[in-house]
């Protein structure tokens, strides 16, 4: 079994207007996806978003109740990897796809990224910050500066 760990990943919202968790009729189990945008320089604007199926069940599943997680949310997952397999009821083909079981959730630090989305379209690019031009006297720091003013490891 393959450990997942996703960090500052997003609840994403239902298909087609379902709701972001499923629980089952039982509320044994809950099923949802999180997302998480990452760097990409073959997508457009050199970013593209990977989303996994999660799944939960029993004393997890109360704990996600007791978070009231929505879509948007922003969370810590960790899980372990496997495969989810059915027949297609049309078709009657096997398909199968990856899906997170999931052992430990938490909400992300994510108050700062939140006011950080909200602005990133709104403010002006901004431009990179460069470095300062070296001083060409010499007379500027240098990187490396010893206490005392000797270097105990390499003597002279």
């Amino acid at each position: 079994m393959f450990k997942v760990i996703a960090t500052d990943a997003v609840i994403s919202k239902g298909f087609e207007g379902a709701p972001a968790l499923r629980y089952s009729e039982s509320g044994e189990s809950v099923r949802f996806r999180i997302g998480k945008k990452v760097y990409d320089t073959r997508a457009e604007n050199n970013h593209r978003w990977v989303n996994l199926s999660v799944k939960a069940f029993g004393g997890i599943c109360e704990r996600i109740k007791k978070m009231q997680l929505k879509e948007g949310a922003f969370v810590n997952v960790l899980g372990r990897l496997d495969e989810d397999v059915w027949e297609d009821a049309a078709t009657h083909e096997k398909k199968s796809a990856m899906v997170v079981i999931l052992d430990e959730i938490e909400f992300c630090s994510g108050g700062n990224r939140q006011q950080k989305d909200s602005t990133e379209h709104t403010a002006a690019p901004q431009q990179p910050v460069q470095a300062p031009a070296a001083d060409p006297t010499g007379g500027g720091f240098t990187g490396f500066e010893p206490f005392g003013g000797i270097n105990s490891f390499f003597d002279e």
